[in-house]
């Protein structure tokens, strides 16, 4: 009798000892599970991570993100040419529009980084094609922005890249200005964007700073002050703010 005991005993210690390995391994696998999706969705832009990326770059102006301090997380995307590459060089140019041709020069001295990126997307020919969606010609901010996918102003959500570079303290810039269009208070929020002041224009800074100027216009400003002069298309989101009324083009941008 008492060894029939035992045996029971024996057996009822093995079947909890299994049910113990068995429930380890469901929560095993639960949590490997989470981790794999995790990876997963985490390595792909969400549908509001991507519309919030295309309506900041679509605008030089600011819409609550990210931090204006660079983070660990805070690093450029994949394909960023290195700002070692333009450190310390002066390229010269040509933006050519379907409207006419500015001359244009690219300052790595105080840019390296916008420098590296605008010189290689000069040499590859990626803004060929591109489209300028937006113009503002209000008294204090007039420029017309560059290098969207299409007049929706769309852009690449996985070209990103930092930091501020050559920022205005007084918040200015003066006509000929070209500068770097990016999603808003996110100091890594660059793109492929750029806008031209065609006028002295004021940007307030956002909780990031301001706006990484690379470069000046050296001739042909007056291409974009008749686009300007021909108005914004009805509909856009100010009298003054929205597509230009002429369609313009980037013909080719290149840099010598």
């Amino acid at each position: 009798m008492e060894a029939k005991q035992a045996l029971r005993r024996g057996q009822q210690a093995r079947r909890r000892r299994d049910n113990i390995i068995a429930a380890s391994a469901v929560v095993v696998a639960l949590a490997l599970a989470g981790v794999l999706q995790g990876t997963v969705f985490a390595s792909n832009p969400t549908a509001e991570q991507y519309a919030a990326v295309q309506a900041g770059l679509g605008s030089p102006s600011a819409s609550p993100t990210a931090s204006a301090t660079p983070s660990a997380a805070a690093t450029n995307a994949p394909g960023i040419p290195a700002a070692s590459t333009a450190a310390g060089k002066t390229f010269t140019g040509s933006l050519v529009l379907n409207t006419g041709t500015l001359g244009i020069q690219i300052d790595g001295t105080k840019a390296p980084q916008a420098a590296a990126v605008f010189k290689s997307l000069a040499d590859k020919g990626t803004l060929k094609g591109r489209v300028c969606h937006r113009l503002t010609t209000s008294a204090t901010a007039s420029i017309l922005q560059c290098g969207a996918e299409d007049a929706s102003g769309k852009s690449d959500p996985t070209y990103t890249w930092g930091p501020l570079e050559n920022t205005p303290s007084d918040q200015k810039y003066p006509a000929g200005t070209i500068a770097v269009a990016r999603t808003a208070d996110n100091a890594y929020g660059n793109g492929q964007q750029f806008f031209i002041a065609y006028k002295d224009s004021t940007f307030p800074n956002d909780s990031a700073g301001g706006y990484t100027i690379v470069g000046h216009v050296t001739s042909g400003l007056d291409v974009i002050t008749k686009i300007a002069a021909a108005g914004v298309k009805p509909g856009g989101s100010s009298a003054d703010d929205g597509s230009p009324v002429t369609p313009v083009t980037i013909d080719s941008f290149t840099l010598n």
